[in-house]
């Protein structure tokens, strides 16, 4: 245990770094804010580097009995309140927070049955919400292309509500070049379309990937060019589109529903 007074300290520095892209990038590591993602984090044996606890907030209320046992081998820094709040990204803090080491894998599994693609999805929620659903469906991966936003934004992390610590994310240089890999290993590639006249409840899902696009242009023409299989998913009012989230949330429950019938 170390006791941090200065927002000149080499840690708390870093710390503050991290909520930048390029330094998570650097250093591998990433923020989690709050009791309930720091218990997550234990009990997915996540590479916990230290847990930084606001000053005054060590009590039952913040960190359980039961936690700090768990974390007895973890380093854990005191500082003050306002330098926790330097250091915090969110408006309320609940006074404790930990930096994480990612879990850097980048070999695709290609025993699932599907994969899930993210060609250059945006928005920090959607993204979040997206790795929470591919979780719960039960999938261990997922891959990303270079134009995805960070899958380690705090608020990315806050809003997989602990999936970000059970999936695998492939960060794909190139994602076209990855997908025709993965076509040659037997994998059919595909994509939602408003043209399509293939129903996402009429398709196997065996052995696809499944991509989905950008907020506001959707699946990328050069992914486009290479899908083997283009879907729809039927709406019976007037919205044509649905957000990119909502859409992969029906489409991997398609999948869970033709999984439980089989």
């Amino acid at each position: 245990m170390q006791r941090i007074t200065s927002k000149d300290n080499s840690v708390i520095k870093h710390i503050k770094r991290l909520k930048e892209k390029k330094y998570r990038a650097e250093y591998g590591e990433y923020i989690v804010e709050g009791l309930k993602l720091i218990k997550e984090a234990v009990q997915e044996s996540a590479e916990i580097k230290y847990i930084v606890v606001c000053d005054g907030c060590d009590n039952s209320e913040i960190i359980e009995s039961h936690l700090k046992y768990e974390m007895a081998r973890i380093d854990f820094i005191y500082v003050p309140q306002n330098i926790f709040k330097m250091i915090s990204d969110v408006e309320n803090p609940q006074g404790v927070l930990a930096v994480i080491g990612k879990k850097i894998n980048e070999e695709i599994n290609i025993k699932d049955d599907i994969i899930l693609a993210l060609d250059d999805i945006q928005d920090p929620g959607n993204l979040g919400t997206i790795l929470r659903t591919a979780d719960s469906v039960g999938l261990k991966q997922i891959l990303v292309s270079k134009g995805t936003a960070d899958c380690f934004n705090p608020k990315v992390v806050r809003s997989t509500m602990g999936a970000i610590f059970r999936l695998n994310v492939i960060e794909c240089e190139d994602l076209k070049h990855t997908l025709k890999e993965l076509q040659n290993k037997e994998y059919k590639v595909m994509i939602t379309s408003l043209k399509a006249k293939n129903s996402i409840y009429n398709t196997d899902y065996k052995k696809k990937v499944i991509v989905i696009g950008n907020e506001a242009n959707g699946v990328s023409k050069e992914i486009q060019s290479l899908a083997d299989e283009k879907v729809i998913i039927p709406m019976l009012g007037k919205t044509e589109s649905l957000n990119a989230s909502v859409a992969t949330g029906v489409i991997l429950y398609e999948y869970v529903r033709q999984k439980l019938q089989n």
